[in-house]
């Protein structure tokens, strides 16, 4: 399924306010972006219960019932999870992972919001949802005939508001303060082998274990954590950042001249965290043009230019990372400032090829 639109977390509960309560919907997204916890939310903000099967836990007669016999005539009577007397949010999560069979069986429930004889009541609503199949996950052709029964929606993640839920759900501050540097690192794509990746759903269990053990949590088995719940280069990059806390060093501490790079051994995970909040900064506070800078970005750039020698001292690749193009091959600084830099520094020329 392709998403040419996509809404955010934040844009989703107004948009079923107004889709969810006519017709049923279809909610995709990538794994661990928080579909579920949306829709139970959403269903809360209702004043209705929710009500949640997963496609790939059922058979056919979990949702058609079993046969009984009233008087000289039989009739399936639906489970009593469906069967309700007060309306109520039917979640229909995994739709498209469920067999043929099951999702034939959800057939008249999405459209007739009917099983048999038993009919939704009135003010029930139903939401399906689902993974794609690009994303490596556990996912079935929908038949056209289910397709056609439902509207679609595409969900996206957003640093934005996951960091506003956050921020009133008890997440670790070090995880917090993290991603308001590296929002970008807040979902990366499912790879195709079986490890970890970076989702809300990662950041937000990475938060729970660190709670567990304490804030005197040792390097070592916050590297466990980090590794074992994020993609490994954003694990990396956590771990580095925690270090910067803990020994109170950062990035304004070098560009001020209070601190050096670090050049230890031990401290290359810093050193690349340092150089990526570094590139970021100069993505932010470089002016496009040199003729119109301002005194603040003229003395920016001045410093750069110092401390980016320095880093190619210490880490040449440290200090390609810095202004090495995007991934479509384009510069992110300002053109004149690459030209000072390949001028004064030629061993970084190579960087921008």
């Amino acid at each position: 399924m392709q998403a040419p639109l996509t809404v955010t977390p934040a844009q989703l509960p107004n948009v079923l306010l107004h889709v969810a309560v006519v017709r049923p919907v279809f909610l995709w997204g990538a794994p661990g972006i928080g579909k579920s916890s949306l829709v139970q939310s959403f269903a809360e903000s209702l004043g209705l219960h929710c009500v949640t099967l997963l496609g790939t836990q059922l058979a056919p007669e979990d949702l058609i019932g079993v046969p009984q016999i009233v008087g000289d005539r039989s009739r399936f009577a639906p489970p009593e999870t469906i069967a309700r007397d007060e309306p109520y949010c039917l979640f229909l999560d995994e739709l498209n992972a469920s067999s043929p069979e099951v999702q034939k069986a959800f057939y008249s429930l999405i459209l007739d919001r009917r099983i048999g004889t038993y009919e939704l009541p009135v003010g029930s609503v139903v939401i399906g949802a689902g993974n794609r199949a690009t994303d490596n996950a556990l996912a079935r052709p929908m038949a056209s005939a289910l397709v056609n029964r439902m509207i679609h929606i595409h969900l996206r993640a957003s640093a934005t508001d996951w960091l506003k839920w956050a921020a009133d759900h008890g997440i670790h501050q070090w995880v917090v303060d993290y991603l308001v540097q590296r929002p970008d690192h807040l979902w990366s794509p499912p790879p195709k082998t079986e490890e970890p990746f970076s989702t809300p759903r990662g950041w937000h269990m990475l938060s729970d274990a660190i709670w567990s053990y304490g804030e005197s949590i040792d390097d070592e088995t916050l590297s466990i954590l980090a590794f074992g719940t994020l993609t490994a280069a954003h694990a990396s990059a956590f771990r580095a950042y925690v270090k910067t806390v803990r020994h109170a060093y950062d990035l304004d501490a070098v560009l001020k001249g209070d601190a050096s790079w670090p050049r230890g051994p031990g401290d290359r995970d810093l050193l690349y965290f340092l150089s990526e909040t570094f590139r970021a900064r100069l993505i932010k506070g470089l002016p496009t043009s040199k003729d119109n800078a301002s005194p603040v970005g003229r003395q920016l750039a001045f410093r750069a230019k110092a401390l980016l020698i320095e880093l190619a001292e210490i880490s040449l690749e440290c200090a390609q990372l810095v202004i090495a193009t995007d991934d479509d091959g384009a510069p992110v600084l300002p053109s004149w400032f690459l030209v000072e830099i390949s001028r004064d520094l030629p061993r970084l020329a190579t960087a921008r090829i």
